[in-house]
């Protein structure tokens, strides 16, 4: 196939009239159609492919060498001062990139469809955890940045955070931040967190608890004065309190879990589902550390969570299935869509017909 091969310039102005369209992912590859995800969604773009010289050029400019390198992740500066990062790969021999912007627009908290009220009082801590889970793809990153913004605009902090990579680019407002970035700027989580208490920090981001090292010192750095925020890969909120104690070996269990107990604020779980006017829409279930609920999580009670969770909601607790049920009869999502979402389909039938 003969593709005409772009300049640096064409293919910049190409990248950015597809982020202008709201692409949030763009992937490329050599003779290949070019394809975005708008809306969670995988799609083409008309009368794009890609030659194999417009990669070399796009991994030149990202100072990567092709010839040598197999997959890598980089940034990039475009000419508009717009960042991206690409990740540089090959698949069948072929050179292709994954490219995702660095966003410098971050929402504001109150527009996510979050209890924005409780997550307020939550940051405001001096020190604790809170934790923002769901599965790939859930808007964790997005939830992040705009609770740190919060900050950023209230509050006057050492903010340090740890990414993998770098997907939003913070201006010092009040706060003071020292973004840096897995293997570019350290080597891993642990490492960095570790430094980062020599830091003078107030508020500690971490990217992801993937460890027991990196959890482990997450809590140890909330236990002496810092707020740490962090996300956790999980399906609900106990899941997450429940898979973040495994992470540490069964001797250590119950010293782990009275620690988590006791540092813990609140978990957020959320998800993107796709909404009837084609864009996402978020949903979310939270619980806030305290009374009862430190006890069962000293105790790895977690069926009483699961219960407590499903008792009326008090703006501090909120599970899944109501967030779901509310979002479906507002018309935002589908009823197919809402059941799929739901942790129990049958208890999602029953709810919207109003069966107990």
């Amino acid at each position: 196939m003969d593709v005409l091969p772009m300049t640096l310039d064409e293919l910049e102005s190409a990248i950015n009239e597809w982020l202008s369209q709201g692409a949030t992912d763009i992937f490329l590859s050599e003779d290949q159609r070019t394809r975005v995800r708008i809306n969670g969604e995988v799609v083409p773009v008309n009368d794009s492919t890609m030659s194999r010289q417009d990669l070399i050029r796009l991994w030149e400019a990202c100072e990567i060498d092709p010839a040598s390198a197999n997959e890598i992740d980089s940034r990039y500066q475009m000419k508009n001062g717009g960042y991206i990062r690409a990740n540089l790969y090959r698949a069948m021999g072929n050179l292709s990139a994954a490219i995702r912007p660095i966003k410098a627009i971050i929402p504001p908290l109150d527009s996510l469809g979050l209890p924005t009220d409780l997550i307020r009082h939550w940051i405001h801590r001096r020190s604790g955890l809170i934790l923002v889970t769901g599965t790939t793809g859930s808007g964790k990153s997005t939830t992040l940045a705009s609770a740190l913004e919060e900050l950023n605009e209230s509050r006057q902090s050492h903010i340090i955070t740890l990414e993998d990579p770098i997907e939003y680019l913070f201006q010092n407002k009040k706060s003071f931040f020292s973004q840096r970035e897995l293997n570019s700027d350290t080597a891993k989580f642990s490492t960095a967190l570790r430094a980062s208490l020599r830091q003078n920090p107030d508020v500690i981001m971490i990217g992801e608890i993937r460890d027991e090292e990196t959890a482990q010192l997450a809590l140890r750095a909330s236990e002496t004065g810092h707020l740490v925020i962090s996300t956790l890969h999980s399906s609900g909120v106990v899941e997450s309190i429940e898979r973040l104690g495994n992470l540490f070996p069964e001797n250590h269990g119950a010293t782990s879990r009275m620690l988590l107990s006791r540092q813990l604020i609140g978990v957020i779980n959320q998800n993107l589902l796709s909404g009837t006017d084609g864009s996402l829409k978020l949903v979310s279930e939270y619980l806030q550390n305290e009374g009862a609920v430190r006890g069962w999580i000293r105790d790895g009670r977690y069926h009483d969570i699961i219960d407590h969770l499903q008792r009326p909601q008090d703006g501090q607790t909120r599970n899944m299935l109501t967030s779901i049920v509310e979002t479906y009869h507002q018309g935002l999502i589908s009823e197919e869509i809402a059941r799929d979402a739901a942790p129990n389909p049958g208890d999602f039938d029953r709810q919207i017909r109003g069966i107990s």
